[in-house]
């Protein structure tokens, strides 16, 4: 494939590159600086740049999608818009799926950024085999009536509205069918939602409980019993690596910063043999995803729709963020296991957080182990685990 742009596409490029500096600049910015920023790319239709303009998307192409991702991630400029499970996935989904007045109500307000949704798939007992779950849904005239447990919901304690994923039957011939897609205000009565605190301190994720809880059926997203599908088509919106690869090749770019700051038996960490194969196989692995990234790019402009080697990327980027913060505090040495508040702790203590943050990225969408078997049998062909 050609990836030489058009002259129209440069014009884009030279664009973006123009908004950019005129609007973020360098150094340090600060909350009204961001603000300015996102009403701006809002304004620009910027925020929802691929989504169809009669939804008030962009109506961009997927190679000025490319373009304008590349030098927003360059630029370290923040998210095109800040409702990101809304804009990764709810909002596609139901653009896709959604009743005219469904898209009236919801797509506006994902793309001003109103508030914030969380996906309510996981369950204890369903999580890298999400077909599997049995959080209970009846339906009663109009109404559907939900009871079950979620776990490892990202930030529903902030959220407003969550994807939810039920059964409402249980007789069926494959675990696919029977289960349903609703969007439910978190704030209905029945909902309860507790914080699960992890390894540096925070807490992004949570259980979510549902005691009769009454959601109308105007609020469901699909047909019922068909919300296997509406799962699988807003996930797949989820697979793009452009801006995971420009992320990496940043927080690589610090780990090196880092490297050259901190000693290693008498000379700086840049300069021992074994920290600097690590940063070359970091770099050859963050360059494998670019790689890949551009035959998925290929795939997206010849038509084609993206399938299981999506993976591939995924499970590059989880293993690199886990080898990322182990090679950032074993290059520190002794002051590794430290925490912030120290002065003897580079960064305020950036490293270690980071180290033990892994598992938001790592687990969502899908533990390594589970994609190694999504490549292993729907790529490479193998007989099934």
């Amino acid at each position: 494939m050609d990836f030489n742009l058009s002259p129209d596409e440069e014009a884009f490029r030279q664009e973006v590159r123009t908004f950019l500096a005129e609007n973020l600049g360098e150094g340090e910015r600060d909350m009204a600086t961001i603000a300015g920023f996102q009403k701006k790319v809002r304004e620009k239709r910027w925020v929802g740049f691929s989504w169809p303009k009669e939804y008030g998307g962009g109506g961009g192409s997927i190679m000025e999608q490319v373009i304008l991702k590349e030098e927003m991630a360059k630029a370290k400029a923040p998210p095109l818009g800040t409702c990101f499970m809304g804009l990764a996935w709810v909002g596609p989904a139901i653009i896709e799926y959604g009743t005219p007045e469904q898209k009236k109500k919801f797509i506006p307000d994902i793309l001003d950024g109103a508030y914030q949704w969380c996906t309510g798939y996981s369950e204890p007992a369903s999580g890298s085999d999400l077909a599997s779950l049995s959080c209970r849904c009846e339906r009663e005239g109009d109404t559907y009536v939900v009871n079950g447990q979620k776990i490892w919901t990202s930030i529903a304690m902030w959220s407003n509205w969550i994807i939810l994923l039920v059964r409402t039957q249980t007789e069926v011939k494959s675990k696919h069918d029977g289960i349903t897609c609703l969007l439910v205000p978190m704030d209905t009565k029945g909902i309860t939602v507790r914080p699960i605190k992890n390894m540096a301190g925070g807490a992004i994720f949570a259980e979510v409980f549902f005691d009769d809880v009454r959601v109308p059926v105007e609020n469901r997203l699909g047909e019922e019993g068909q919300g296997w599908g509406v799962t699988v088509s807003a996930l797949a919106h989820e697979r793009s690596s452009i801006a995971e690869v420009h992320g990496l090749s940043r927080i690589l770019d610090d780990v090196k910063d880092l490297a050259r700051r901190c000693r290693k038996n008498g000379r700086p960490a840049a300069e021992n043999a074994g920290i600097r194969r690590r940063i070359a196989r970091a770099e050859m692995r963050i360059e494998a995803m670019r790689l890949n990234g551009l035959r998925f790019l290929t795939k997206q402009l010849r038509g084609e729709k993206l399938g299981s080697e999506t993976s591939i990327n995924k499970l590059h980027r989880a293993e690199l963020e886990v080898e990322l913060g182990e090679l950032a505090l074993e290059i520190q040495g002794s002051r590794g296991p430290l925490w912030q508040g120290s002065d003897v702790v580079p960064d305020d203590g950036r490293w270690q957080r980071y180290a033990l943050s892994w598992p938001e990225v790592v687990i969502g969408g899908g533990t390594p182990n589970i994609q190694k078997n999504i490549i292993a049998e729907r790529v490479l062909g193998l007989p099934k685990d």
